[in-house]
């Protein structure tokens, strides 16, 4: 099971290191720099909107689907046609709820229609996540490796045209690029129905409303899960957009203390918080059907979570006090606008992703393990946080203010999900582990600063411009060799797990 692990996730991560970095640095990044931080802020507010009701959409039935079809294959043929009526049911129910919001929170006409297609584009993203459960089910991780990219490909080919295809005289518009993303979505969900329905022998949608209420009473402590995790995640460029004002409230200071301004000051900081997540993420899509069905084999999972834990964490490590020591250069590098204050967002969003990487495995391991009950308590706690933080930090902080709320509400998640594995699971505490884990973090640190007080310019070595780029370089490659020494990243035992199945 281990080999099966490392060699999907390497497939996975090529693919994925391959695509998705040239779709948010090439095309998303290039989008706010054409459109600027207010109209960027003013899609990326409604965008966080429509992810705050996506529950609605699947009611945790994906999950639940993951888990089940990873356990018992045959299940598929017998669930899929009915489970697809249900998600037409539930894109019903998700539109008239986001609406409903909408208006009671006075949105205006023009964030009305651009929620309409972004509401579209939820539905379209939600059912593919649905199929590629199904997929990942059955242990297809190639197939669905390349289903993880196809989306973000074909945005990268349309938005391309309309950046610089020179197809028309005007100026690149938000709006464009939402289309490009139904458009890439339509044609995914496309590819990815037709390898499910061949794989589930499909005939004929069914409507069986005893089998409708009984998915939805198994998903529901899925389904509330992830609202309390969306909603943590999601809420705070929401929060942003509603708690400060539209105008600028000192017209001599221009529009940096508005709404949409600050929610595109905070989009710039989430940018690369979104592309390491990225990393994150792909572990827990592998394992939860590993975990899932190791656990009704009654198989040790120890092993697994040490060796995906210490892969993730290594990254998360080098990557988060890397990008933290150098903000203000990547923010200046990338952005043509606010990247001063993008960069105070984005070291403490940073700061955050070691704690996400680590609920990205221990979460994991509970969802596929059943504690669910667990879970919704953690995270409705840590909804709390984040938002009582928002409402004090946001007036006096702004953009600022809200990143705060996400670091605390991450460390708080991850620390109470490690504390709960442990008493669930009761691994063995290896002492002689942590302290090498608290080495190779005082060593990343230290390598910061002096790649940060070196200037290998007066050495005679680099570039005469940019020369923090070498130095930015040579720090993650001394990370890793450092992590390497530390046996941290054992390149001998990866390769002794690839070669035989232990």
């Amino acid at each position: 099971m281990q080999r099966k692990f490392l060699t999907n996730l390497g497939l996975m991560l090529l693919l994925n290191l391959l695509i998705k970095p040239i779709w948010i640095f090439a095309i998303d990044r290039n989008v706010q720099n054409m459109v600027g931080a207010l109209d960027y802020g003013f899609y990326f507010e409604v965008l966080n909107f429509s992810f705050l009701f996506n529950i609605f959409l699947d009611l945790g039935i994906t999950n639940f689907n993951n888990r089940n079809i990873a356990q018992n294959h045959q299940l598929l043929n017998k669930h899929f046609s009915a489970i697809v009526v249900l998600k037409f049911m539930l894109a019903m129910v998700y539109i008239f709820i986001a609406f409903t919001v909408a208006l009671l929170m006075n949105y205006k006409a023009d964030q009305m229609k651009l929620l309409a297609w972004l509401a579209f584009n939820q539905i379209l993203t939600s059912f593919i996540l649905y199929l590629r459960s199904n997929v990942s089910g059955l242990l297809m991780f190639k197939t669905d490796s390349i289903l993880s990219v196809l989306d973000r490909l074909l945005m990268i080919l349309f938005c391309s045209v309309l950046l610089w295809g020179h197809l028309t005289a005007s100026s690149f518009r938000i709006e464009w690029f939402v289309y490009s993303q139904t458009a890439a979505y339509g044609v995914t969900a496309l590819v990815a129905s037709f390898i499910v329905i061949k794989k589930a022998s499909f005939r004929k949608l069914s409507v069986n409303w005893p089998f409708f209420l009984m998915i939805i009473k198994r998903s529901l402590p899925f389904a509330s899960l992830v609202l309390l995790m969306t909603l943590y995640n999601r809420l705070d460029p929401v929060m942003l957009g509603k708690m400060l004002p539209d105008k600028p409230i000192f017209p001599q200071s221009g529009d940096i203390n508005t709404a949409h301004v600050q929610v595109g000051i905070y989009a710039n900081g989430f940018r690369l918080l979104d592309a390491a997540n990225m990393i994150a993420y792909l572990f827990s899509v592998l394992l939860i059907p590993v975990f899932s069905r190791m656990i009704k084999r009654k198989e040790s999972v120890e092993k697994m979570v040490k060796l995906s834990f210490t892969l993730l964490i290594t990254i998360a490590v080098i990557v988060a006090f890397g990008c933290i020591f150098y903000s203000d250069e990547l923010m200046k590098l990338l952005y043509k606008e606010h990247f001063d204050k993008s960069a105070e967002v984005f070291k403490l969003l940073m700061g955050g992703f070691v704690a996400v990487s680590t609920t990205y495995i221990f979460g994991t391991l509970l969802t596929a393990n059943g504690n669910l009950k667990q879970l919704n308590i953690i995270s409705l706690i840590g909804l709390l946080i984040n938002f009582s933080m928002n409402l004090i930090l946001i007036p006096r902080l702004l953009a600022v203010g809200s990143a705060y709320a996400s670091l605390v509400t991450q460390f708080f998640i991850a620390i109470l999900e490690v504390i709960i594995v442990q008493k669930i699971f009761k691994f063995k505490i290896n002492y002689r582990y942590l302290l090498t884990l608290l080495f190779f973090v005082i060593g990343v640190i230290l390598l910061n600063f002096i790649s940060k007080a070196v200037d290998l310019r007066q050495l005679g070595i680099g570039p005469s411009g940019n020369s923090w780029l070498l130095n930015f370089f040579l720090m993650i490659v001394l990370s890793v060799v450092f992590a390497a020494a530390l046996k941290l990243l054992n390149l001998k035992s990866l390769l002794l797990i690839i070669r035989e199945d232990r």
